[in-house]
């Protein structure tokens, strides 16, 4: 009888254990779950496909590009959940061939460059790059001649034999130099040209090596506000004949205006522009792309840049002269 007491009790313990380990495995099951569940909430960029970090290639840290690209990357991370840095780069002309060469996913350009990119003429002559779309376009990007107000220097007449920054070449910059000095009837050969990015060419105009250069950006202009705040600057103007000549031959060009009291300026100066616009990797996710699209236009009043202001949804494709990203187009045609 004892035996057969004792060899119940163990039926029954045993029985016991094997309750609670079952449910041990349920809750556990149920964590492991809940966690999934959760980690799939938090990232989703498990939605799209293998994209799981991305890159915003942008300009150099003292112009227009880079601060946007910031903010632009932060709103993506924040709204996809794919990781989104901006990296420095050599800005237009650079990031298109940095985007065809899987070097970046996202990149800041000049609406002209990617014109010349994909149609392989200028700089990309016999090199068209086909694997690279617009996302859309963001605001003007004034060419703006600097000097120093003291320099001597008030029309593209006087730049005859003074030492120039053009950008470098194949740049954006350089390309736009380029065609205002033929407008004025002038070449390369006519001046002294430096090949500076825009923190060089405003240090170098800033110590007098160098007289006077092309700065291609969204005022205000961070190099320029630099040195503006230690020497008093001057943007030598496009009149309105050479500005009218210049679009009739460059039509991706616009009359621009840059306002009084930017950089200090007592007055408005006549200028020119060619756009800014947001190039990415033809093969990106149609839904990425989407994601990403709204996640800046929907979020302009997020960006802190004095440029936010001209960056709109409903002139997101204005000015874009190549192939635009379905995931992008599908955006762009909900906010018509």
């Amino acid at each position: 009888m004892f035996k057969s007491k004792n060899r119940l009790f163990l039926m029954l313990i045993s029985v016991l254990i094997l309750v609670l380990a079952a449910c041990g495995t349920d809750d556990e099951t149920a964590s492991t779950d809940e966690e999934s569940t959760n980690g799939s909430d938090t990232n989703s960029a498990l939605d799209f496909g293998n994209v799981k970090l991305m890159s915003v290639l942008t300009g150099g840290t003292q112009g227009t590009y880079y601060p946007l690209g910031g903010t632009f990357a932060d709103l993506i991370t924040s709204e996809t959940g794919v990781k989104t840095t901006a990296e420095v780069s050599q800005a237009s002309a650079a990031n298109m061939t940095a985007l065809a060469e899987g070097n970046g996913e996202v990149a800041f350009v000049q609406t002209d460059i990617a014109y010349y990119a994909t149609n392989g003429t200028m700089m990309f002559d016999g090199k068209a790059i086909d694997s690279v779309v617009a996302l859309g376009a963001l605001y003007p990007e004034t060419v703006q001649l600097v000097t120093l107000a003291d320099s001597g220097i008030k029309s593209f007449a006087d730049l005859k034999g003074k030492k120039v920054s053009v950008g470098a070449p194949g740049s954006g910059t350089y390309a736009n130099a380029e065609q205002l000095l033929e407008i004025h009837g002038l070449t390369m050969d006519d001046i002294k040209a430096q090949n500076l990015d825009f923190g060089e060419s405003t240090d170098g105009i800033q110590s007098g090596q160098i007289d006077a250069a092309f700065i291609t950006a969204g005022y205000p202009t961070g190099a320029v506000e630099a040195l503006n705040a230690t020497n008093g600057v001057y943007i030598v103007p496009v009149e309105a004949d050479k500005a009218k000549e210049l679009i009739e031959k460059y039509p991706y060009y616009a009359v621009d205006n840059i306002p009084s009291g930017t950089y200090g300026l007592e007055a408005d100066v006549p200028a020119v522009s060619v756009g800014a616009m947001l190039a990415v990797k033809k093969d990106l996710p149609d839904d990425l792309v989407y994601a990403m699209t709204k996640a800046i236009y929907d979020n302009t009043d997020k960006i802190g840049h004095a440029k936010g202001s001209f960056i709109k949804a409903e002139t997101g494709l204005d000015g874009i002269g190549i192939e635009v990203h379905p995931g992008a187009q599908r955006y762009f045609d909900e906010v018509k």
